[in-house]
């Protein structure tokens, strides 16, 4: 006896459903490599500061470390592309500018790149709780940025697992991607 129409085809997906899953997994995936939505790229990979100007700093030294604590504060806050507060969620660069605005009035840029053009270079292992740590996520020179709070660790919002999180420098995925460390301290 052969089997019912309508139970051999139970099993199979049609068209429509692998084109649709097709397309809400193409969707996901962007949403994932978007992170931190920094559209424009720096012309080196060394940003310098705008040509004329300083390079940015915090008021006083001893806020790098308020920022740290503050930002430590924000650790589980969801994550959001264009995010710049904890009540709509947060992303990298829009993390990093909420903080040092909370913390000392700083007004930064919300885009990494242009975050790491008017910060100080400073090298990995000069690197002071409240630097700021750049990666290459997007296959685009400092597309995403995290908050060193010392001991090889960072507080970043990633867009993966979506919350801001702690995070080490030797992680794999981020050891390999570590492109620079600025800082805001003189």
């Amino acid at each position: 006896m052969a089997p019912c129409k309508q139970h051999a085809s139970a099993g199979r997906r049609t068209p429509g459903l692998r084109s649709f899953a097709a397309l809400a997994t193409a969707l996901a995936l962007s949403l994932l490599l978007a992170a931190c939505g920094s559209s424009p790229t720096p012309e080196s990979p060394t940003p310098s500061p705008v040509e004329g100007k300083p390079y940015a700093r915090l008021p006083a030294p001893q806020q790098a470390n308020d920022a740290v604590i503050f930002a430590l504060g924000l650790i589980d806050t969801g994550y959001r592309f264009g995010g710049s507060n904890p009540e709509a969620g947060l992303d990298c660069s829009g993390m990093i500018a909420y903080v040092m605005e909370n913390v000392s009035g700083l007004k930064l840029p919300h885009n990494a790149a242009q975050i790491a053009r008017i910060a100080r270079p400073v090298p990995r292992d000069a690197l002071r709780p409240g630097d700021l740590v750049f990666f290459n996520t997007l296959n685009r020179p400092f597309s995403h940025v995290g908050l060193y709070v010392g001991d090889g660790r960072f507080i970043h919002a990633p867009s993966s697992r979506g919350k801001v999180r702690l995070e080490s420098l030797d992680n794999r995925y981020f050891a390999q991607r570590f492109e620079g460390a600025r800082t805001l301290i003189d």
